[in-house]
């Protein structure tokens, strides 16, 4: 067995009596199934198909403890995480581990109810079942298994029946530097009732320099006529890893809204996957990454369509530069009956260096009639004619380069509401492109 296995195997059975659920039969029958599955099939390797372009070698050899007992002591200036316009609920974790102290969970508006997972646990364990028994089958969902064995706390999140969220519930992630390095894991579990509005803004940051690993699992259902605008920023620590699955479940009439940034990490890996259960269920999902030294970041978007005229709307761009890897793979499948599909797919890239990598898979399945589809993938430099339009019109070189890559990546946050958290997000995409290009 590995020595992050191991290592992560061991502190369970050191730890386990004192996680949040223990004592629970059909929870601890879920967590030793899981357990022994990932003790059986290891992590996933470069031979498992969706895993083809991000080794774990290195991770695979590194021990981590499965806790910070320190976390709660961590000294975090909350200004390290404020975002405008982001003034109402907040939950905070760092190192995985619930921070009530700079949580925000008073005067919740009305329809909205927040709590931490280790508090349900505690006292309606039950109603999150159907959640938190899963198994999972697959080999390649390794980081899945250890989440469901592993996981003590994390976000459940419920709206009920019409009620309109419009002020986002802020949830932060921070890793954080510790006596030695640490696995943490939280579960998040969101229900969005019929005809109900929910903003969310996931927010992932480092503080400090640290080499942790987090994994994230969140699962999202949307009723019908449920509307969910969700904004995630990733832009965790330069050594640290992230390895996240994001799962959504629409109903008839539903609406998502997803705005993806990701701008740290030495690893990251984000499997999103969409499935349009209802009729005329509708998906937007925009991303962008940025890439440089020697960063590896890998996401998996997958949208099945499943009922008759829905529709999709995926477009990311990447940006690469140094020795750095991104991987974009965007699958979408239209099943039988679904007929009346609309789905789009955009994926354009770009390389800055010679030593970049950008590894882009498109993919279309269809099995319905009467469907609109199309997909495209790019990976390649800047425009030649664009940069000569520019310095005819009397800007450098250097400078003409860096407002095309800008102008390459705003279009992916165009649609980030309200403007101000829009314009910060912006600023901080900015920060991460060069801003000086040789010659």
């Amino acid at each position: 067995m590995s020595v992050f296995l191991q290592s992560l195997l061991d502190a369970f059975a050191d730890g386990d009596a004192l996680r949040p659920g223990h004592g629970l039969p059909w929870l601890d029958v879920a967590r030793r199934e899981n357990r022994q599955a990932l003790a059986s099939s290891g992590l996933p390797t470069t031979h498992d198909e969706s895993w083809k372009y991000t080794s774990l070698r290195t991770l695979d050899q590194r021990a981590f403890a499965s806790s910070d007992a320190l976390a709660t002591q961590h000294t975090i200036d909350p200004a390290e995480f404020a975002l405008p316009e982001a003034d109402g609920a907040r939950l905070v974790f760092v190192n995985g581990v619930l921070r009530a102290d700079l949580s925000r969970l008073a005067d919740l508006p009305s329809g909205l109810d927040v709590q931490p997972l280790s508090a349900v646990l505690q006292g309606d364990a039950e109603s999150l079942r159907v959640f938190l028994a899963r198994n999972f089958k697959h080999p390649a969902e390794s980081f899945a298994r250890l989440n469901a064995a592993f996981a003590a706390d994390g976000a459940i999140v419920r709206v009920a029946p019409g009620a309109q969220i419009t002020t986002p519930l802020h949830l932060v992630f921070i890793g954080g530097i510790a006596s030695t390095d640490i696995a943490w894991h939280t579960r998040n579990i969101f229900d969005v009732g019929e005809g109900a509005q929910l903003s969310v803004i996931e927010h992932h940051l480092g503080v400090g320099t640290h080499a942790n690993l987090g994994n994230v699992f969140a699962e999202y259902r949307l009723r019908e006529n449920a509307a969910l605008n969700l904004l995630r920023i990733q832009n965790e620590g330069e050594r640290a890893s992230l390895i996240q699955r994001s799962e959504f479940s629409l109903a008839k009439h539903a609406r998502l809204h997803l705005n993806n940034l990701d701008l740290g990490t030495a690893l990251m890996r984000h499997d999103l996957r969409i499935e349009l259960l209802g009729d005329r269920a509708h998906a937007a999902v925009r991303g962008v990454f940025v890439l440089d030294q020697r960063q590896h970041v890998d996401n998996q978007l997958s949208v099945e369509h499943r009922a008759l005229n829905t529709s999709c709307d995926l477009f990311w761009r990447g940006v690469a530069d140094g020795r750095a890897r991104g991987v974009f793979n965007g699958a979408i499948t239209i099943h039988a009956g679904a007929d009346g599909a609309d789905a789009r797919l955009s994926n354009k890239n770009l390389l800055l260096s010679a030593q970049a990598e950008i590894d882009s898979k498109p993919v279309l399945e269809i099995y319905a009639d009467e469907v609109q589809a199309s997909h495209g993938a790019t990976v390649g430099q800047l425009d030649e004619s664009a940069l000569f339009y520019l310095r005819s019109r009397g800007l450098p070189l250097a400078q003409a380069r860096v407002l095309l890559i800008q102008a390459f990546c705003a279009q992916a946050l165009a649609h980030i509401e309200p403007a101000g958290l829009r314009e910060h997000v912006t600023q901080l995409l900015q920060a991460r492109l060069p801003q000086e290009m040789p010659a």
